[in-house]
């Protein structure tokens, strides 16, 4: 028996219903989960649709090019963003690379913060680098420098929002509005809100960059990235060159994190409201010199990311242990993460574990010292992901460390 096929979603439908139905129509045996495609290619009807398909990259080919199953991702993604169309790539630095490749060439010019990630600080300083793509790095909350490091050769700014890991939170709309006036493009990186709490094409970015490894997933289990936005960047860019470089994202990790999304809204909230709940625990200790969260009062950029974030705070906070010198600094945040026995020590995030690490030795540990001390990252910051574990549970934790700082 076949299945309906003039059931199309209506129009309007909120971003939690899209999250969990948006996809590729059902095969004709009626799935109601997406079908997973294992395949490297497709059987095509005779030589002359082949050809056809071929020229216009119509349906589906080779795992390459396309799969039903990324497919489905891409249109979920895509809707969720409120964007054209998404393109997944098999990590999230791979789509950065792929928005590199695709968008400029030798002699080209970005704006980047100095805050992002430290594997997307060493891929824009040294490896694009080689090729002739020249990286200016500069605050994130600071306007006046984006503006005066913008060039006439400046094609991309490229902006984490809040970063990893000091939380650090950028005006979404006023880095776009600088972007167009020079005739460049604005990428933010989501990673951390997800579109379940910002959507940056809303504010007038023009591309959407995610490490879907992390809360897309959810759990930890694949990798996985994309990059969202206009079909005119989406297709006719970046297709042509992942049908080039084939940066492409495997369909089981795809099926994955198509499973992982439908709770993203869930998740995220509750994973915020629990984060929350840490960091002011965080603020009123003793050991603690300094914490990073956006949904404190007490960080700069609160009321900035109160109004571009749901009114949530994301689910990372990061936190300064009280020390006196760079070296017992290091020993008191490794005494700190050594305590515990309920947190994983790994350098993820984004799971439904909570995760404690020390960014000055994982995450950035590949930076200069002069990188780390300009990106503010220190010996005694450790930054955590909450998870979906009692709240008591993970101060309790954290408390087993954080008593013995100074003793």
């Amino acid at each position: 028996m076949g299945v309906r096929d003039d059931r199309c979603l209506p129009e309007g439908l909120r971003p939690e219903t899209l999250a969990v139905r948006t996809a590729l129509p059902p095969s004709q045996h009626g799935e109601n989960s997406e079908a997973l495609f294992l395949t490297s290619t497709f059987v095509q009807p005779d030589a002359e649709t082949s050809a056809r398909r071929f020229a216009n990259m119509e349906d589906f080919t080779y795992a390459r090019t396309s799969n039903p199953t990324v497919r489905s991702l891409e249109m979920r993604l895509a809707a969720m963003e409120g964007a054209e169309g998404a393109i997944a790539t098999a990590t999230g630095m791979s789509a950065i690379l792929l928005l590199i490749m695709g968008l400029l060439k030798a002699g080209d010019h970005v704006v980047c913060s100095r805050s992002v990630f430290g594997s997307t600080i060493g891929l824009f300083a040294k490896e694009f680098g080689k090729f002739g793509v020249e990286t200016s790095f500069v605050s994130q909350t600071d306007i006046a420098e984006w503006r005066a490091a913008i060039r006439p050769t400046t094609k991309l700014l490229f902006a984490e929002t809040p970063t990893n890991p000091l939380t650090e939170v950028c005006d979404i709309r006023a880095l776009a509005d600088l972007a167009h006036e020079a005739g460049a493009l604005l990428t933010v990186d989501n990673t951390f809100c997800t579109p379940a709490l910002q959507r940056p094409l809303a504010l007038g970015a023009d591309l959407v960059m995610h490490a879907a490894t992390k809360y897309l997933d959810g759990q930890g289990r694949v990798m996985a990235g994309a990059l969202c936005g206009a079909n005119r960047l989406i297709v006719d860019v970046f297709g042509a060159t992942m049908r080039a470089a084939g940066m492409t994202l495997a369909p089981f990790n795809a099926w994955v994190v198509l499973k992982g999304m439908e709770t993203l809204y869930l998740r995220m909230k509750a994973q915020s409201e629990s984060t929350l709940a840490v960091a002011r625990w965080l603020e009123q200790h003793p050991a603690v010199a300094r914490v990073y969260y956006p949904g404190l009062a007490s960080h700069p950029q609160h009321a900035l990311a109160m109004a571009q974030q749901s009114g949530l705070g994301g689910a990372v906070v990061s936190f300064d242990v009280r020390a006196d010198t760079p070296e017992a600094a290091r020993a008191a945040a490794f005494q700190v993460i050594d305590s515990t026995r309920v947190l994983s020590i790994a350098t993820n995030l984004g799971d439904t574990k909570s995760i404690i690490t020390h960014p000055a030795t994982t995450s950035h540990g590949r930076l200069t010292e002069a990188q780390r001390q300009a990106a503010g990252i220190g010996q005694g910051l450790v930054r955590l992901a909450v998870g979906l574990e009692h709240v008591d549970d993970i101060t309790d934790d954290l408390q087993r460390g954080l008593s013995l700082v100074g003793h």
